[in-house]
Order: C-alpha cells, then sequence, then structure tokens
C-alpha cells in the first residue's frame, strides 16, 4: 500500500533558538501550508518547496500573559489559524498574501529554456508565495484548552472544566454555545428504549476527540481513559447530544478518526490501537480489530513501547501512522495489515548489533497526497538536557520528513489491469511489467536489457485479453522505474491518479490539472499541445486504460460541466481527438470492463456505458452510448463512503455459465465496496426477460438489478478478471479479496463433475479465506500467485566514524527500498476445500493447476503446514485433516517424492505420525524402485534407516544399489557404496550425510587414477594451459579394492560389496557390453585388471567373435570398414605405403615429418618389465600408417610411462583423484609443419578415405584404453577383437607375438583361432570391408598357426573378389566431445597408463544410435 522510500529529509530551521524547539505541526486542508509551533513562535511552512515563508513571535509581555503556545487549527479555507495558548486563551490569526505580485521563492530558468511563464496558474504552481500574520482576536475560555478541532465554519473547543465550546470563524462571539458534558447521556447504543445515563463526576473532561463529517459526530477519549462518539439527535449541532460507550476500552490516550471508511481508531495505554466502528442498525460501537505488535514478530519489544501517542490516517485514508511514548512508528492498512514498524530489524539496530536509540516523535502530520509525512521529532532522552547538547545538531528537535511511494489501487481502485503492481511516486512511477518481450516469447532469456526486449515487441500484437506470461510479471526482483515528466510536473504536482494499460506498455497520470501519458516501447512523454486545455480540466473520478484509449471523467472548468472523455493513445493529446459526453453530476469513481464503461457518481448512482471503437476515414476515435442508470441513493448514505464499484462476470449460480457458456463473460454483476462492506449487485434474472430474443445484442435491453447483498467486511481491494480459460475456471470466475489483518479471501465457484445435475442443498460458490505473508497488490489468476511489495532496508551507518556520526540522519535511519515479491497461494485454497469436504472440488482445481512449474512445491507445503500443526498440536484433534491430505496427494504422480520430500524438511519425532498417515515407508520404497524413481527411493533409504533396523535397511539399499548399478547412475552407486559400508561397521546409528552438491565427477566416463596416466603423443606442454583444466574431486570410497577400504579391508560387509560388483561385471562382459564395463570401472574405481586375470578363462573369455565385433562397432559408434572404389589408384596399390610383415615400421621414401612425428614419440629405451607389459611398449613403435594416416591420430596414440624396474600392475589404482577435462576441438595436436605438407591428390584421397572409416575420436581413445587394460590382464582374445576394430596390424601382431610365449594356455589359443575363421567367414559373406586387413595380418596367423598342433587350411585365407561395396558411412565426429589426457605428476611413483572416458561419451545419446548415410568430406589446409 504505502512504502518507505530512500532516507527522511531535515528541514532546515532558520530561527528560533534552541531553547524552543518547535513540538507541534498541523497542516491545511490542502496540504499546501504548514503551521509549526514553538512555545511563543507561529511558522508557516509553504510544502513544495519545503520552506520557511513567515514566522510570528509572541512579545514577552503578552506571552506571559498567554502562556506558551500549544495547539492550532486552520480555518477549512486556510484563511485564518486558531491556536490555543496555555492559559486558556485562543488567538485568531489572518493569513493575508503581501501586496503585490510578490513572491517569495521564484525558479530560475536557463536562458532559452521552454518554460512558459505565460500560462494559466504558473505562478501559484512554480512560486512559493508571501504571506502576512497579523493577530485579529483573542478569546479567553477562563480554563485550560485541552483540545481544539474545525468542524466546517465552526471551531470546537473542549476545556478542562468539562464544557464543549463550538464557536464561529466569523462572529466569534456571538454564536458561543458551552456545553457541559454532564448533561450528555451516554449509553451502550441508541436504541430509544434504553435510557442512557449521565458521566456524573465533576472532573471528567475530553482529552482529544476529532469530528466524523460521514458518521456526523464526535469521536472522544475522556481524561480517565473511557472513549465515546457523540452525535447531534438532529441536523443541527445545537441540538440535544447523545453519547455512545465503547464498553471494553478504559485506558483511551488518543484518537484519530478515517471518513472514507468510516473508522474510529482509539490509542490505549498498553500501546495497542483498538479500531471502532459503529453499527448502522443500532448506533453502538463496535470493535473492528485492532492494531497491534505481535510477541512473535516483536519478541522484545511488544509489550515495551509504552502508551499510543499519536495516531494519523493518511489523505487518502487507506493507511495509518501509529506512535508511541518510548519511540518508534508504524505503518498499518486502514483493516490492520502492518507495512511498515521501526522498532525492528535494522530501524532499531545499528550494523555492528548494538540497539539504537529509536525516533521520538511529538508531532506529525501527512502531505500532499500522501507523499511526504512531516515530522517533529527529538531522538531519545536527550530533549530534557538541552543545554549541554547545543552542538548536537541530530538531536535536536527539528522537522524531518519521510518520502513515501503507494499503490495506485490506493487512489485509482479500478484500475483496469488487474495483473500489474503499478506504484506511484512524488515524481515517479514504479512497474512491475519484466521484459515486455517475453509476453510474445517466454522462452526468451530474461538476460536481455530490459530496454531493448520492450521496443523489439510488436506494437501491433493483440494480446490485450491475454494473460501474460509468469516470466513476464515475475521477471526479475527490479522495478522498471519511469520518470514522470517535469514539464508535467511543474505545473501539475501532486499526482493524483496514475493507470496501466491491460499489456503492462502505456501508463497514464493525472495531476492537478489535464493528464499526461507514456509509452514503455517508445521511452517518451505525451502531453497536451495546447496548455489551455490541460489547465481547463480537472479529472474527478480516476482514470482507466481501454485497448489504446484512456477513459476519463473530468470537470471542464470553462464550461462548468461534468464530462466523460476518451482520447486515443496514438494521436495527438488534443481536445480535437477526444470523444466527450456531458453527465449530469460529479464522477467519483470511474471503472472499465469488456466493453463498458461502469461510472459512480456523486448522486450516488451507478451509470454503465457501451464504448465501442470507430474509424471515420483517417481518423479513430471511441463513441459512448449510455445503457443503463441504477440509483443506489437507498443503500449507501454518503457517497464518500464507496471505495470502489466494478463490473464483473461473477454470479451466484454457476449452473447459468453451465446452461448458457456465452453469458459467462457478460457484465453479470456490480461489485461495490462500501466503507469495507462488499456489496453485490446481480442481474435479476426472475422475470420473463430471459426469453426475449432480440434481434442484434445492441438492441438488446439490459436486465435490471437485484436489490444488494453484503459479500463480506472489511475488504480493502477486490480483483476480478474478464479472461476466460475452460481449463483453470475456478480460478478465473473466482473473487479475490484482501481484508488487511485478516488476510485474503477467495469467493471460489464449485462446479457440478463432469456436468452432472449439481445438488440443489449445495451451493454455487464458498468464501475461503487464507493467510499469506505479502500485502497483496496484484493477483496473477491462472498462475496462482500473488503479486506484492516489500520495504527492504539497507545499512550504511558503517561508512561514518563514531566521531561525526550522530550528526547524520543516515546513521539514524537505514536508506529504505522497495522489492517486489510474490506468493503462493494454492496450497491454502485447496486445505480450506478439504477441511469442508470439498475433496471433488480441491482435486479439479489442483488437475487444473498441475503443469504448473511450482505445483510440487504447493503439495509438499499443503502437507508440511498440516503435518506441523495436528503432530504439534497439545490436544487431540476430533477430525484430523493428514489422512485425507494424504489421500489427496496419492491422486498426483509427485505423490512419491512430496512424501520423502516433507518427511527429510520435518523433525524425526513427526516421522511415525506422517507415515502413519501416507503408508509404510517400505511400501513407498518399494514403488520408487517400480516406477524407476532411483533418487526418491535413495531419500527414502535414509528414512528406513532411522526407523528400521540395519538388516532391512542393508536389504534394501542392496536392492538399490544393484538397480542403479543397472541403470549406470553412477553417483548413487558411490552414496550406496557408503551407505553399506557405514551399515557393516556399525554405524548405522547416525544416517550417512546426503551429498548437498552433485560431485564434480562426470555422469559417464573414465577418470583420472592416481599412479596411472596416458601419455599424449605429443608431449603436454604444447596445450594451452586451459585446456588442461584438472579439478580435484570430493573424497568418496572409489570401489572395492583391498587397499581401498584400508583397516576393514576383510570385513563381510566390503567383500559382500565386492561380490556385487563382480557380478555387476561378469553380466556386463557376457552382454559384451564393453562401453558400459569401462564407464563402470572408471567411475567407481572397480579394479578391472586384477578382476580379468582371475576371469580370463570364464567370464572373460570372447564366446562369439562376430557378434562381439559387431556390437563393439554399435557400442562405439564404429563405421564398418568399406573397400574404396578408386582403390585402383590408393596409395597401397603403388607401393608407397606397402606394411612389411615384421614389427617393424616401413618408413616411406619421402621423408615425410607427419609419418614421423608417431615414431619419436614412443617411449625410447624403457626397460621392459617380464609382465604381460613387456611388448606393450614396442607396439607403439609399430604403427599401421593405413590406420594412423590422418590429422587426428596423434591425440589417440597411448604410450605407458614406465618406471625403472617397476613390476607393479596398472590396476592397482587406489582413490579417484582428479577429473580430466574435455578438450574443445579434435585438430588441437596436429602438429604445425602440418599444414606446410605437399600432398599428391591420390593421397589426399586416401586421407580422407581413412578419416571416414574411423570411428569418433572419443571411441578411439576409451578402445585403446581397454586394449591395454585386456592386454595387461592377458585377455587376448578381447585384445583381438580390438584390434580388429582399429584395424591395426601392430596390435594384431603384438598378440600373436604373446601367444608364442609359453604363459598362454591352449584353450584360449584354440577359441582365438576358431573365432578368427568365424570372422573371416562373415566378412567373405557379409563385411568384405574386412578383408584386405585380414589378408594383412594372414602371415602372422599362419606362423601362429604352425606352431599349434592343427593347421589351418590356407584356403580360407584366399582374397574374395574385391567388390566396390559401399558400407554405411559413419557419423561425423563431435569435435566438441574429444578428450585430451595427460601425464600424472612424475612425483609419483608406479606411474603407468590411465584414461578418462570423457561425460559426453557415456550419455549415448539416442542420435548416436543410428548411423548417418552419406559420406565424410575432411579437407586439409
Amino acid at each position: 500500500m504505502y512504502f518507505l522510500s530512500g532516507w527522511p529529509k531535515r528541514l532546515f530551521c532558520p530561527v528560533g533558538s534552541p531553547a524552543e524547539p518547535p513540538f507541534h505541526i498541523q497542516t491545511d486542508s490542502q496540504r499546501a501550508f504548514f503551521a509549526v509551533l514553538a512555545p511563543a513562535h507561529l511558522s508557516i511552512w509553504y510544502s513544495r518547496p519545503s520552506v520557511l515563508i513567515v514566522t510570528y513571535k509572541e512579545l514577552a509581555k503578552s506571552s506571559t500573559q498567554f502562556g506558551s503556545y500549544k495547539q492550532v487549527e486552520w480555518r477549512p479555507d486556510s484563511t485564518m489559524i486558531a491556536v490555543s495558548t496555555a492559559n486558556g486563551y485562543i488567538l485568531f490569526f489572518h493569513i493575508t498574501s503581501a501586496r503585490g505580485d510578490k513572491y517569495l521563492y521564484e525558479p530560475v530558468y536557463p536562458k532559452g529554456s521552454p518554460q512558459v511563464k505565460g500560462t494559466p496558474h504558473f505562478k501559484e504552481e512554480q512560486y512559493a508565495p508571501s504571506l502576512h500574520l497579523e493577530m485579529k482576536k483573542v478569546l479567553d475560555l477562563q480554563a485550560p484548552i485541552i483540545s481544539l478541532q474545525s468542524m466546517l465554519e465552526d471551531l470546537l473547543v473542549a476545556t478542562s472544566d468539562g464544557l464543549l465550546h463550538l464557536i464561529h470563524w466569523e462572529g466569534m462571539t456571538n454564536g458561543r454555545k458551552a456545553i457541559n458534558l454532564c448533561t450528555v447521556p451516554f449509553s451502550v447504543d441508541l436504541q430509544s428504549s434504553r435510557a442512557g445515563s449521565f458521566l456524573g463526576f465533576e472532573d471528567v473532561h475530553i482529552k482529544d476527540m476529532e469530528y466524523c463529517a460521514t458518521l456526523d459526530g464526535f469521536a472522544v477519549v475522556f481524561n480517565d481513559g473511557r472513549v465515546g462518539f457523540i452525535t447531534p439527535m438532529s441536523s443541527r449541532f445545537t441540538a440535544e447530544l447523545r453519547g455512545v460507550w465503547a464498553q471494553d476500552v478504559v485506558d483511551g490516550t488518543c484518537v484519530a478518526v478515517n471518513n472514507k471508511y468510516r473508522l474510529m481508531a482509539f490509542g490505549c495505554v498498553s500501546g495497542s490501537v483498538q479500531v471502532y466502528t459503529i453499527d448502522n442498525a443500532t448506533g453502538a460501537m463496535q470493535l473492528s480489530h485492532k492494531l497491534e505488535l505481535t510477541p512473535k514478530q516483536y519478541p522484545d519489544i511488544w509489550n515495551k513501547t509504552g502508551a499510543v501517542k499519536l495516531i494519523k490516517w493518511s489523505p487518502d485514508n487507506s493507511v495509518v501512522m501509529v506512535t508511541w511514548e518510548y519511540g518508534g512508528l508504524s505503518l498499518w492498512s486502514v483493516f490492520g495489515a502492518q507495512l511498515i514498524c521501526t522498532l525492528g530489524g535494522d530501524f532499531a539496530y545499528r550494523s555492528d548489533g548494538t540497539k539504537k536509540e529509536p525516533l521520538k516523535i511529538s508531532s506529525m502530520s501527512w502531505g500532499a497526497e500522501g507523499y511526504h509525512l512531516w515530522v517533529i521529532s527529538g531522538f531519545g532522552s536527550q530533549n530534557a538536557d538541552v543545554e549541554s547538547d547545543i552542538k548536537n545538531t541530530a538531536n535536536q528537535p527539528g522537522i524531518l520528513q519521510f518520502q513515501f511511494i503507494k499503490s495506485a489501487l490506493t487512489v485509482n481502485p479500478c484500475m483496469s489491469n488487474q495483473e500489474q503492481v503499478l506504484l506511484q511516486g512524488e515524481d515517479r512511477l514504479y512497474l512491475n511489467c519484466g521484459d515486455a518481450s517475453q509476453a510474445q516469447n517466454p522462452r526468451n532469456s530474461s538476460a536481455h536489457s530490459e530496454h531493448k526486449s520492450i521496443r523489439e515487441k510488436s506494437p501491433f500484437s493483440d494480446g490485450s485479453l491475454d494473460s501474460q506470461g509468469l516470466s513476464t510479471l515475475l521477471g526479475h526482483r527490479h522495478w522498471h522505474v519511469v520518470q514522470i515528466s517535469s514539464t508535467y510536473l511543474e505545473s501539475n504536482w501532486p499526482i493524483r491518479f496514475s493507470a496501466i494499460d491491460k499489456l503492462g506498455q502505456n501508463v497514464a497520470v493525472v495531476g492537478k490539472f489535464g493528464f499526461a501519458h507514456y509509452s514503455l516501447l517508445t521511452k517518451k512523454w505525451k502531453l497536451f499541445g495546447n496548455i489551455t486545455q490541460e489547465q481547463n480540466m480537472i479529472v474527478t473520478g480516476g482514470l482507466a486504460w481501454w485497448n489504446d484509449f484512456i477513459v476519463l471523467a473530468c470537470y471542464n472548468l470553462n464550461d462548468h460541466q461534468e464530462e466523460l472523455r476518451v482520447y486515443l493513445r496514438t494521436s495527438n493529446l488534443d481536445n480535437a481527438f477526444a470523444h466527450v459526453t456531458k453527465v449530469q453530476a460529479e464522477t467519483l469513481l470511474l471503472s472499465v470492463f469488456r466493453d463498458m464503461v461502469i461510472l459512480f457518481r456523486a448522486d450516488c448512482s451507478i451509470c454503465l456505458y457501451s464504448i465501442e471503437r470507430k474509424t471515420d476515414g483517417l481518423n479513430t476515435t471511441a463513441s459512448i452510448q449510455v445503457l443503463q442508470e441504477v440509483s443506489m441513493s437507498r443503500y449507501i448514505p454518503h457517497p464518500f463512503l464507496v471505495v470502489s464499484v466494478t463490473l464483473t462476470s461473477v454470479r451466484t449460480e454457476t449452473g447459468i455459465t453451465l446452461k448458457m457458456p456465452h453469458q459467462a463473460c457478460d457484465a453479470e454483476s456490480i461489485m461495490l465496496n462500501l466503507a469495507g462492506q462488499l456489496i453485490m449487485m446481480q442481474r435479476d434474472r426472475s422475470g420473463p426477460q430471459i426469453r426475449e430474443k432480440d434481434n442484434s445484442p445492441n438492441q438488446r435491453k439490459l436486465l435490471p438489478f437485484c436489490p444488494p447483498v453484503v459479500l463480506a467486511q472489511s475488504v480493502e481491494n477486490v480483483w476480478t478478471t474478464c479472461r476466460a480459460n475452460k481449463q483453470k475456471r475456478h480460478l478465473l470466475e473466482a473473487l479475490w479479496l484482501s481484508c488487511g489483518g485478516a488476510g485474503m479471501k477467495v469467493w471460489l465457484p464449485l462446479f457440478p463433475r463432469d456436468h452432472r445435475k449439481p445438488h440443489s442443498f449445495l451451493s454455487r460458490r464458498i468464501m475461503l479465506p487464507f493467510h499469506i505473508n505479502i500485502y497483496p497488490l496484484a493477483v496473477l489468476f491462472e498462475d496462482a500467485l500473488v503479486l506484492g511489495a516489500v520495504n527492504d532496508t539497507l545499512l550504511y551507518d558503517c561508512l561514518y566514524t563514531r566521531g561525526n556520526a550522530k550528526e547524520q540522519l543516515e546513521v539514524l535511519f537505514p536508506f529504505c527500498v522497495v522489492e517486489r515479491t510474490s506468493q503462493i497461494y494454492l496450497h491454502h485454497i485447496l486445505r480450506q476445500l478439504l477441511v469442508r469436504n470439498l475433496g471433488e472440488q480441491a482435486l479439479l482445481l489442483a488437475q487444473s493447476c498441475a503443469a504448473l512449474p511450482y505445483f510440487p512445491h504447493v503439495l509438499e507445503l499443503m502437507l508440511h503446514e498440516v503435518l506441523e500443526e495436528e503432530a504439534t498440536s497439545r490436544e487431540p484433534i476430533p477430525d484430523p485433516l493428514l489422512p485425507t491430505v494424504a489421500k489427496f496427494i496419492t491422486e498426483f504422480p509427485l505423490f512419491l517424492q512430496t512424501v520423502v520430500h516433507c518427511a527429510r524438511k520435518t523433525e524425526y519425532a513427526l516421522w511415525n505420525y506422517l507415515f502413519a498417515a501416507v503408508g509404510n515407508p517400505k511400501d513407498l520404497f518399494e514403488e520408487c524402485l517400480m516406477a524407476q524413481d532411483l533418487d526418491t527411493a535413495a531419500s527414502y533409504l535414509i528414512i528406513l534407516q532411522n526407523m528400521e533396523v540395519p538388516t532391512v535397511s542393508r536389504q534394501h539399499a542392496t536392492l538399490l544399489f544393484s538397480t542403479a548399478l543397472e541403470q549406470g547412475k553412477w553417483d548413487l552407486c558411490r552414496h550406496m557404496i557408503r551407505f553399506l559400508k557405514a551399515i557393516g561397521s556399525g554405524e548405522s546409528e547416525t544416517p550417512p550425510p546426503t551429498p548437498t552438491t552433485q560431485e564434480p565427477s562426470s555422469s559417464g566416463g573414465f577418470e583420472f587414477f592416481r599412479n596411472r596416466s596416458i601419455s599424449l603423443s605429443q608431449s603436454t606442454e604444447t596445450l594451452p594451459a586451459s585446456k588442461l583444466n584438472l579439478q580435484k574431486t570430493l573424497s568418496m570410497p572409489s570401489g572395492p579394492s583391498g587397499k581401498r577400504w584400508s583397516k576393514d579391508s576383510d570385513s563381510a560387509e566390503n567383500m559382500y560389496i565386492d561380490m556385487m560388483l563382480w557380478r555387476h561385471a561378469r553380466r556386463l562382459l557376457e552382454e559384451v557390453r564393453l562401453k558400459d564395463l569401462g564407464c563402470f570401472a572408471a567411475q567407481l574405481g572397480f579394479e578391472l585388471i586384477g578382476w580379468l586375470c582371475k576371469e580370463r578363462t570364464r567370464a572373460a573369455r570372447v564366446e562369439d567373435f562376430v557378434i562381439a565385433l559387431k556390437r563393439l562397432h554399435k557400442d562405439f559408434l564404429w563405421p564398418f570398414p568399406v573397400i574404396p572404389i578408386a582403390s585402383i589408384s590408393s596409395p597401397f596399390k603403388n607401393g608407397k605405403y606397402r606394411i612389411g610383415g615384421g614389427e617393424q615400421l616401413l618408413k616411406s621414401q619421402s621423408a615425410d615429418p607427419f609419418l614421423n612425428l608417431e615414431t619419436d614419440i614412443g617411449v625410447p629405451g624403457a626397460p621392459r618389465s617380464q609382465s604381460w607389459l613387456g611388448n606393450i611398449g614396442s607396439a607403439h613403435q609399430e604403427i599401421d600408417t593405413a590406420s594412423s594416416h590422418g590429422p587426428q591420430t596423434q591425440d589417440a596414440f597411448l604410450s605407458p610411462l614406465l618406471n625403472k624396474g617397476d613390476e607393479c600392475s596398472i590396476g592397482s589404482a587406489t582413490d579417484l583423484t582428479e577429473t580430466s577435462s574435455i578438450v574443445d576441438g579434435d585438430w588441437m595436436m596436429v602438429d604445425e609443419n602440418f599444414s606446410t605438407l605437399s600432398l599428391t591428390q591420390s593421397e589426399l584421397e586416401h586421407i580422407s578415405m581413412e578419416l571416414a572409416s574411423k570411428g569418433p575420436h572419443k571411441s578411439q581413445v576409451q578402445l585403446r584404453y581397454l586394449l591395454h587394460i585386456f592386454m595387461e590382464a592377458g585377455c587376448l582374445d578381447w585384445c583381438i577383437v580390438i584390434g580388429l576394430i582399429l584395424r591395426e596390424p601392430s596390435i594384431i601382431n603384438q598378440v600373436f607375438g604373446l601367444m608364442q610365449s609359453s604363459e598362454v594356455d591352449g584353450e584360449m589359443l584354440q577359441n582365438i583361432k576358431t573365432g578368427l575363421h568365424a570372422i573371416d567367414r562373415w566378412a567373405s559373406t557379409d563385411c568384405p570391408g574386412y578383408k584386405p586387413f585380414l589378408n594383412i595380418i594372414k602371415p602372422q596367423f599362419q606362423r601362429l598357426s604352425d606352431i599349434t598342433e592343427e593347421q589351418i587350411q590356407p584356403e580360407a585365407f584366399q582374397p574374395v573378389n574385391k567388390t566396390p561395396e559401399q558400407a554405411a558411412s559413419p557419423r561425423a565426429e563431435d569435435s566438441r566431445n574429444s578428450a585430451c589426457h595427460s601425464s600424472s605428476p612424475s612425483g609419483e611413483t608406479g606411474s603407468s597408463s590411465t584414461a578418462s572416458w570423457t561425460e559426453g561419451t557415456m550419455a549415448g545419446s539416442p542420435e548416436e544410435e543410428s548411423f548417418q548415410d552419406g559420406t565424410y568430406d575432411c579437407t586439409v589446409s
């Protein structure tokens, strides 16, 4: 509603010694002037600019006669001031303008500035006037004056002798009438049957009073603490008076009256404010609500504030400011929602945590339109000791000015756009429309600057009735601030109304005269071209947008005529382009609904107009026609009491919308907020009019309205929408009410399910109350959100040293800013429906909102709140709601997550109560497994571990572990290993901490092991540093090797985990899932080599070579080889690159640096160990040029780094310590000299052919890694398969070499021979591309066959006819996913080969499964 902005200002007081500080401030009725009292001074200040105009100083002689000044009161026309003094005198001062055209302050403009001094009212607006103050009359009442109150043309004075004096401003003595309070009868109400009792005390007098025009009487506080209301029994005040008690108040201190809502706020000694209203029927005083601090919000101060000192309602009657004896300010909405309080937070504490002295206020008054609060303050207790603190100006009583920003709803409640938050400040507007472009494209990145994206949006988009996207209205926390045109402000300050259009792209503001509007697209203001037209209209009833038109009700000063005007936004701002309709009486409120305008007028009548767009040639205008008039004078006691009026499509029977859907959006009813009572008048459909069928809808006679019905009390704001949405009818056909301290209410329609006939006994609508934590300013109907704003504070006291800190307001006050905020309300409504046994309606509503992104959070909130309330209740609950809520949540697929998230956020003590309602956690865990929701199952495991015995949780953990292994959820697997280990080692009393962040290990891909590395075929120094970004991972158990479990390596638990891992590895091998096996080993640190050694003759055997080869091609996206069409001209034919039979690379005749490169990179002279590693080193010298002739092969070459005499197996890695980063680009490692090579056409063709026959670079790295693993473990049959797929004779030669040694058993030899025969047969029939390679390795194979007993038939290896058959081409490899390998630190002992499978490799994206047809083109520069 109202929000503090910035720091308060201190006004400079040029006169008055420190001994005479000001103590009282009072504004005139227009809030243009302020009277400030000091003991013997009366000063008049001007409000804008805030300057002192004139001071009257009482002479010493008369000062002793009159006594010091006490109170001041303005005459309503601001021509006189009455001042009461301590000795019972009233001094009347006349205020006159100085003679001639004389002004105190004049603005100075630079030369050539466009400000025109000839405009009407210019001087009054721009200059501070010069005034004379002259004492005209002194009146002696012969008793101390306690209270002074202006009442129309009279002045009401209460004296300490119990008299009430009525004094005329003119002819003062003649009209003097004194009323003795003892003669006024007081009773509980005004019903004539009860006789009133008199006060009956001699010394009772009025302590404070205020006149209420709309109640026609006085709210009074007596000196004994009782409070009441005095009203004249007839129209004249001179007539007999009657009084009414408020029975419950005995400690009243002060009073303030709200005329618009007919409320009387009485301050009490206890520190609370009791707000009363008068019951229309009996005339008794009824307590409406209380304003009091709660111990929950202010635990240390709530009962230590002292008595209420001052209460002041804002000029628009929408908020009230309260101050206390011991200091502090607080701001409340009409019906008790607290907006600001300076007794807590940064207002009360410094940045170092020490408590500040609260601000003590002796007097305050609101400025024009509520943008300022003028306060006379003295800080803390230092006022008493003025002399010692003369230098300390901060603690001197002075005039402070607080600045406020307020919601446009306070003054223009029928703002046509209900979904935008619009705040208006003194000279700027705050809008919450995020990026306007997002309204068109919600996926647009919100990172674009606001200005850019607003400009991009098409101004022609017709979205007038669409909801703005969530991203648009919630976009970010910042406001879009629009500075109001200074040209307009200069002559029209203050801004009275503002409005924003449906799309949130145009705003209009109304000042003293005329209006102006602004487009957020063009960033420009549009003002009247003719300033006389602007100054001749005063907008009276607010303004609203209708499509591209601005609709406003105004008073024409020239013609003295009330008018309704419509201006087109796109045309020039001129009356020539306006459509003007004359109106009978002054318009107080205006609202737009679809194509109708509704006016509420000062004669208490409501008038409906139709509005339509008309285009005459080039000119576009709107035409307005009267539709209907409704007199409300019977129901409305005073027109000023109507807060808002709006048309809605809401009806009490929703049945009508089912029978006749087209009427769902008609203007069905009028909603009228009468002083906080929401009154509804529906169209009367009971008569015969329903059956009439007119020719055209325009001629249709509108139905009359039924008598009004009261829907709700204490209503501050109403929201409704004219949009329709079949999916979310509950939310869009509801009526939303803001009720101050009582929270919000929603009047929700109830629909029969599946269009069944509704039960006659069921209501068609239901009013549901709910509390939210923010003050609502707008409702997003479809999104089930309330938007609001909240004050935030920033401390800057640290910028000042202790020495000069006392002087600064910046130290005493925090800097105030306004922040946007929003809140979900859906869970409150669902809960309220369930409480009322309307589960079916709740289900319909929830299903319509299930697509909202925060819907899971809604269910969780509802479950959590009900659980907390019921499980912690001290008394037994007769009808618990939790089982109903649990049953309700099971209707949604998110049930399992909702329950476990709620449990994890609730303390353990409440779990039994929760699971008694929602079901056994074991059953829920099994449901998660069946639904393949492993992460949720893991959360249930933590709950089971706390609630069940260890054996049960181990059993469930095992189940989850094996499922996670199967699905490749490696992070989960690691946590499960740790979890099982914790249970096994007797640590089950405390649950293992669940990880708060995802571990930085990749979701699939090998990690670097410590003591294991892969050397690049080019040294790492040539890599840019950024490419080798090694990051530490969280330390974690990396697998079940003996070393890893340290002390409890022999424990049965580790053996149990190992068995599960072995079983999984065996399954992967049996199913030929090598890629998954590599991933599994790297992610969980599984001791692959040791296990393979044991399983060499069992699980690690290749059963069917052809199936294995095909499966590897598929898994690693490796293309089957093809026979090139141009194989006749291939370099192989002309012998340039012919391969020799030995383990020797025949260098080509041309000393080619690209080919020589690989040979130099091996590990020269490294001593060979006698293990399976024996021949690996040489394998890299024997490079098959056919497969390596390509720029990318350089980073694929791996050579083991062997330390001297180290017999350590490659597999003896311990913890995973480093993760390799992905290197972007496959061409990283190409030698710089490569570009200077001169290659012939045939060589280029050959290179591109070779590139096309290779799989992705990443697959190559992974296959080579697996080759090392199998080679080291002695699984030679797998080495043969990998050698075949890589098509590198050197690998096959090396394997054959190993097979000739005595260590290989015959069974494996036989298996390999059988397998190669099978592959040869398969190649002959299905894949001729393999034949050339099989021919290359034939001699080696024959040599091996000679050693064994069984001779192989030579015919098997006769080359088949080389048909130029084209096999499926490979897909282009993704250069982003290439992997890079670096050497591990040389300081580590036993460095040997390792690998990294990168995260992208294992993702197994679906498109990788199918090969794309087409050739792989490769160009080399």
